[in-house]
C-alpha cells in the first residue's frame, strides 16, 4: 500500500478523472447495477493502473462490510474530502445515485473553469518568456558583435548604447555569479512564499494583478460557491460545508476568509452577516447569500451565484486576449525600440561620417 500511495502522489487523479469516475458510477447505479459490481466494472476501464488498484481496494473494503464513504476515506490522496462527504450523505439518505451525478457535474464544471483561467494566463506567460529569452540571446551574441564594430570605428556612443554594452559585458563576465545570485533569490523567495504568512500574502496578491487578478478571483469564488452548494444540497451541515468548500478553493487567502466565516456562525452570526464581515464577496454575492438564507434556499442561491461567476469567467477569459494583446505588443515594441536605437544610432553616425 505504501508504494501505491507514493505512485498516487505523483499522479493524483485530476478533476476530469474524478468527473469521469462519478459519471460512470452514476450511469451504472442508475441502471440498477449493484455498487460492488459497478466499482469492479469501472476498475476494469480505469485510465491508470494506480486508479485501478484503488478501485479494487474499494471493492474489497466494501466486501468486508465497510461503507463506501469509509472505503473512499482510506485514500485521502485520491478522493478529496468533498467527494467523500457527499458520498457519505448519499449513502445515509439513500440518494447515492444522485450524489454521483452531483459530483460528476461539479468536477466537470471545475475542470472547465480551471482550463479557461489557464488559457487566459498562458498567452502572456509565453510572450514574456519569449521576450526574456530574446533579450538573453541579444545580450550574449548580438551586442558584443556590434560593440567590436563600434570600438574599431572609434565613434562616440549614445547613452542607450553604452548601457546595452555595459549590461552585455556584465552578463558575460559575471554570469556564474549572476546565476548563483538568481537561483539563491529564487529559492529564498520560494521558501518565504511556502510559509503560512507567505502563502497568504501571495494568494492575496494574485487577485490584485491587472486584468488577470479579477478573473482568478471570480473563478475562485465560483469554485467555493459551487462546492458549498453541492455539499449543502447533499445534506452536509452548513459549518462542514463551509470547511469543505474552503479546502476546494486552492487559495490560502480565500480559505482563511471562509474559515473566518465558519468561526463566526457558532457565535450567533448569520451566514450573510459572516460573509459580509470577511471582506471577500461583492455586494451582489452578499445579497444572494442573504436572500438564500432568508428563504431557506441557501444551496440553490449559492449554485446560482456559482453559475453567475462561471459565466463571467467564461466571457472574460475570451476577452483577456483582446485586452492583453495590445498591451503586450506595446511592451514588446518598447523593448525592440530601445534595442534598435541602441544598435542603430551609432550605425547612423558611422554612415554619416563615411558620407562626409
Amino acid at each position: 500500500m505504501g508504494s501505491l500511495l507514493a505512485r498516487l502522489r505523483r499522479g493524483r487523479p485530476s478533476a476530469t478523472d474524478l468527473a469521469m469516475l462519478a459519471r460512470q458510477l452514476y450511469s451504472l447505479t442508475r441502471a440498477g447495477v449493484p455498487i460492488l459490481k459497478a466499482i469492479l466494472s469501472v476498475a476494469e476501464s480505469a485510465r491508470t493502473p494506480e486508479l485501478t488498484e484503488v478501485l479494487i481496494d474499494l471493492h474489497e473494503t466494501l466486501r468486508g462490510g465497510r461503507t463506501l464513504a469509509a472505503a473512499l476515506g482510506r485514500h485521502p490522496d485520491v478522493f478529496p474530502h468533498l467527494f467523500v462527504s457527499v458520498v457519505q450523505v448519499g449513502e445515509e439518505s439513500g440518494t447515492l445515485e444522485e450524489s454521483f451525478l452531483q459530483l460528476s457535474e461539479f468536477y466537470e464544471t471545475e475542470e472547465e473553469t480551471r482550463q479557461m483561467v489557464k488559457s487566459a494566463v498562458r498567452y502572456p506567460m509565453i510572450v514574456i518568456g519569449a521576450v526574456v529569452i530574446a533579450i538573453a540571446v541579444i545580450n550574449r551574441f548580438v551586442v558584443p558583435a556590434f560593440a567590436q564594430v563600434f570600438a574599431k570605428a572609434g565613434v562616440e556612443l549614445p547613452l542607450a548604447t553604452r548601457m546595452m554594452i555595459a549590461s552585455s559585458e556584465l552578463t558575460i563576465a559575471y554570469w556564474p555569479h549572476l546565476m548563483i545570485t538568481g537561483l539563491a533569490a529564487f529559492f529564498a523567495a520560494r521558501y518565504a512564499l511556502s510559509t503560512e504568512a507567505g502563502t497568504l500574502w501571495k494568494d492575496r496578491q494574485l487577485f490584485r494583478l491587472p486584468v488577470l487578478g479579477s478573473l482568478m478571483e471570480r473563478a475562485t469564488i465560483a469554485r467555493f460557491a459551487r462546492s458549498f452548494a453541492i455539499a449543502h444540497q447533499a445534506g452536509v451541515p452548513i459549518l462542514q460545508s463551509l470547511t469543505l468548500a474552503a479546502n476546494v478553493t486552492e487559495n490560502a487567502w480565500v480559505n482563511d476568509r471562509i474559515r473566518s466565516m465558519a468561526e463566526a456562525i457558532p457565535r450567533g452570526e448569520s451566514l450573510g452577516r459572516a460573509a459580509q464581515q470577511v471582506g471577500l464577496f461583492s455586494p451582489l454575492a452578499l445579497q444572494m447569500i442573504a436572500v438564500g438564507e432568508e428563504t431557506g434556499e441557501t444551496s440553490r442561491m449559492m449554485s446560482q451565484l456559482a453559475t453567475f461567476y462561471e459565466r463571467e469567467v467564461r466571457h472574460d477569459s475570451k476577452k483577456v486576449g483582446e485586452v492583453l494583446e495590445p498591451l503586450l505588443v506595446v511592451f514588446v515594441g518598447l523593448i525592440v525600440l530601445v534595442l534598435a536605437l541602441g544598435v542603430y544610432m551609432p550605425m547612423w553616425d558611422l554612415a554619416t561620417a563615411a558620407g562626409r
